[in-house]
């Protein structure tokens, strides 16, 4: 903070002492505050350019839903705000769920699959109103983009698993497995891509249509009841919810076919390379890394960790590949190095430790430390990297209008 350049010439040097030091201890405490980009990463987070191409099927019927919702939205609603509570509302209708169902295998209330899908509905449109609120308020930023790609890292996490409970994937616990570390795969695959090319590509079946089916899925669930997934299908002879599961996997997987196409083609920096001009295979070690971990884990656990508490065990790992699909996205967006190492990797390497060790502190008290520090290490790498773009941006980050600044105050 700058100190006014006007003085009085009757201020005692005592008063002088104080002002000195006000100031001083503030520089002090800015000085202290944790930075994690650099000048050259901020700059070019202020340069950066959305680029997207989306020819999903239902999107063009959505959007006359979508420009009509944003008309009716305040004006001095900032879009992080609207992003926010869109995550907020995805995360508790989920956590419902979750409680009534912990195991993935007990059957839920009714009416909380009724507001699970009632929850995704105002989490779809508040996120796809964010970017039109922006624009209608002219309040476009990179920051916007950025935090708009955080929340859906969290959202994933919440929203696959919570599914996975109305159905009861937990009956086959390979399955659940595969369709939260899957669904965490795909989504931090399609920011590789971007990390490439320069351009978030969506499908002609992409997320919105496997959200819509999600909603009609919880509301028939709501209605009809959860047992309706015990049915088994004649001649298939599998349990009725296998179905989702199986186009679920089906789906990510011909995602990944084409993500990895576009991948291989080359990146858009020098040589192939890209948009930092590093190699395209860059992103691959550190999600490989923790699903091995994931994997490895849940599979020598001599308390069966895995199969006694699925979902905490999947949300830990969860928050740290959320983790680092973040610090991917502003790799991209700052066209910076994605280095290998990660501190969210510090909580799956003490279950690892832990299990080498044979397992001198019970699984479950560390599995609750690495769900803590996964969850702390994401937010606070989000606090500070949206507050450095907000400083250097010199714009709110939940509200509309000029920042006002301590300059502006002391005139």
């Amino acid at each position: 903070m700058r100190t006014s350049s006007h003085q009085h010439p009757q201020t005692s040097s005592s008063s002088q002492t104080k002002m000195a030091g006000s100031s001083s201890g503030h520089r002090q405490h800015e000085q202290q505050q944790i930075e994690i980009l650099t000048s050259v990463q901020l700059q070019r987070l202020k340069e950066h350019k959305y680029s997207v191409e989306c020819n999903t099927i239902l999107d063009p019927y959505l959007q006359v839903f979508w420009r009509w919702l944003v008309e009716q939205l305040p004006r001095h609603w900032a879009p992080n705000t609207i992003t926010l509570l869109g995550l907020v509302c995805n995360i508790v209708t989920s956590l419902i769920l979750i409680y009534y169902s912990p195991s993935a295998v007990e059957n839920p209330p009714q009416w909380s699959c009724i507001l699970f899908g009632l929850g995704l509905f105002v989490y779809q449109s508040l996120d796809a109103v964010d970017g039109k609120q922006a624009r209608r308020t002219n309040s476009s930023s990179p920051l916007g983009e950025l935090f708009d790609h955080g929340c859906d890292s969290v959202s994933t996490v919440f929203l696959v698993l919570s599914y996975c409970c109305m159905i009861g994937v937990g009956h086959n616990l390979h399955a659940l497995m595969a369709m939260v570390l899957g669904s965490l795969f795909v989504f931090y695959c399609a920011h590789w891509q971007t990390y490439c090319t320069g351009t978030l590509y969506f499908g002609k079946v992409d997320v919105t249509e496997a959200q819509v089916s999600m909603m009609v899925s919880s509301l028939a669930t709501g209605f009809l009841g959860p047992q309706i997934w015990d049915i088994t299908i004649p001649r298939l002879d599998i349990q009725l919810r296998m179905i989702p599961v199986i186009m679920g996997c089906g789906g990510g997987f011909l995602s990944l076919i084409s993500t990895f196409e576009t991948i291989h083609k080359g990146g858009k920096g020098k040589n192939g390379s890209t948009v930092a001009e590093t190699s395209v295979l860059s992103p691959f070690a550190p999600i490989a890394i923790l699903i091995t971990l994931c994997i490895m884990i849940a599979k020598k656990s001599p308390s069966s960790l895995y199969s006694t508490y699925p979902c905490l065990y999947l949300i830990a790992f969860g928050m740290c590949a959320a983790k680092i699909t973040n610090r991917l996205v502003v790799a991209h967006m700052s066209k910076s190095e994605f280095g290998l190492l990660d501190s969210a990797m510090f909580g799956p390497l003490l279950l690892f430790l832990n299990q080498h060790l044979n397992c001198p502190i019970h699984e479950i008290f560390i599995l609750v430390g690495c769900l803590i520090y996964c969850t702390y290490d994401l937010l606070n790498y989000q606090v500070i990297v949206f507050r450095q773009m907000a400083d250097y941006l010199n714009i709110n980050i939940f509200s509309l209008g000029p920042r006002t600044t301590p300059d502006k105050k002391s005139h």
